[in-house]
């Protein structure tokens, strides 16, 4: 015995106490290995000699007693096994462990289960045996089958979508179009888009007013450089075969918490609707026998010229009205009456400039907004284009029609606090005198009080 009590291996107290505490770990290992959800089994020059509970579940044993004893390859799908024996061969030092292998088992009922394995050659009751942990894969197999499915179904619907579908990297390429896409885009075929720039394609990107829109000024960058998601923007594409597309889009990040994320681009085709709305606005301004500006356009124009307040851009407000225009319609008919207004429209906008808006009011009645700044001069000589316009007889359905008109005119001046209404008011009765005294040719003028 020594000074401190201690004895030595041969049975003495020391001895006792290694040995007591290697069976404690022995003992938690043994707790440790029967409990842990994955598989352990435990096999010798080919038979399996031990398994724990979570590994008699993945075979579907009712107890350990059917699996020990039997040949490991008994639970091993055939296709694995040379692999399997293989890794098991290229073990030869003690605690040597193998890489992690998937492979497929046999479960006692003819069904399989998908684990993955780890091999280790470590002692067992006094020899090398090969201790395998067996992790289970059905959830992973099922959520990955699940991603699978998921990700089949995303891209069939995104094939079949009539809205135009672009992913775009960081460097703008295109990392997938989907056919809707490539339609809108007319991209011909045979030519890969994938990972071409949008400026590569045979296109031409526009803005909201038509005019050339660099790429890098699209929405679409800005998404990319700022993680902004953006809707309902309007852009334009001049394809190779010469049509314009009018694209309703919106962009967003592919992946919102990666920093690295391409950005989607979603658009839909509204050059149809937008041409229709296009439409619906001329005839709701427009009048629809002659195609000049209607009441509602001209007096808005007229209002906008009234708020501009310094910057006047109308000075002069004409009134025309065709004398005699009810007795040609009684006379010859109201078609012939429509075809004469019809050439009056046209005499008008040709005696006009391009600045000044000509309108009808209705009926046998016009409204003139002259733009900029007229003197003496410029009346008179938009006078003389008036009375020439209107001078030359006109030619319907065989009948010879001299037309007469009366005009009034009201000058806009600056600071003009008038409505518009009061405004055509005003050009009303100065084409009313002109009209009872005689001078129709020229205008009459009134001024705002």
């Amino acid at each position: 015995m020594g000074e401190d009590g201690t004895v030595d291996a041969a049975g003495t107290p020391a001895g006792d106490a290694r040995v007591a505490g290697a069976e404690l770990v022995a003992q938690r290992y043994r707790s440790l290995v029967e409990h842990i959800p994955d598989g352990v089994c435990v096999h010798e020059r080919g038979t399996v000699v031990y398994v724990n509970p979570a590994a008699v579940r993945l075979v579907g044993a009712a107890s350990a007693a059917e699996v020990v004893g039997r040949p490991l390859t008994d639970f091993v799908h055939p296709r694995f096994v040379p692999a399997m024996l293989n890794r098991i061969a290229a073990l030869t030092e003690e605690g040597s462990a193998s890489p992690p292998a998937a492979m497929t088992l046999l479960r006692v009922d003819g069904g399989t289960v998908d684990v993955r394995t780890v091999a280790v050659l470590t002692p067992w009751h006094g020899r090398l045996a090969y201790q395998v942990v067996l992790h289970d894969l059905t959830a992973q197999r099922t959520a990955e089958a699940a991603q699978r499915r998921a990700e089949q179904h995303f891209t069939t619907v995104v094939t079949q979508l009539e809205e135009g579908v672009v992913c775009i990297d960081r460097d703008g390429r295109i990392e997938s179009i989907n056919p809707a896409a490539r339609r809108i885009f007319g991209v011909l075929t045979g030519l890969d888009p994938i990972g071409c720039r949008i400026e590569e394609l045979p296109l031409t990107l526009l803005d909201a007013a038509a005019r050339p829109l660099a790429p890098a000024r699209h929405q679409v960058a800005r998404t990319l450089a700022t993680g902004e998601t953006i809707t309902g923007y309007v852009f334009g594409v001049d394809r190779h075969d010469g049509q314009r597309r009018w694209l309703s889009g919106s962009s967003r990040l592919l992946n919102p918490d990666d920093p690295d994320s391409s950005a989607v681009s979603s658009f839909s085709d509204i050059t149809e609707v937008r041409a229709s709305r296009r439409q619906l606005e001329y005839q709701a301004t427009h009048d629809s026998l002659t195609g000049l500006a209607n009441r509602s356009l001209v007096l808005a124009r007229l209002a906008e010229a009234l708020a501009a307040g310094d910057e006047q851009p109308v000075s002069l407000v004409l009134f025309i009205d065709l004398d005699g225009f009810k007795a040609i319609n009684d006379t010859l008919g109201h078609a012939i009456g429509d075809t004469v207004l019809q050439i009056v429209a046209q005499r008008l906008q040709r005696a006009l400039r391009a600045d000044d808006v000509v309108g009808r009011l209705g009926g046998d009645e016009f409204l003139v907004l002259v733009a900029g700044r007229t003197r003496a001069a410029d009346r008179e000589a938009l006078a003389h284009r008036l009375r020439t316009a209107m001078a030359e007889p006109i030619i319907a359905r065989g009948h010879r029609i001299e037309v007469d008109a009366s005009v009034g005119a009201t000058d806009l001046l600056p600071g003009d606090d008038r409505t518009p209404e009061a405004v055509l008011h005003d050009a009303d009765v100065a084409m009313y005198q002109a009209k009872s005294g005689g001078d129709r040719g020229h205008p009459t003028s009134t001024h705002a009080s």
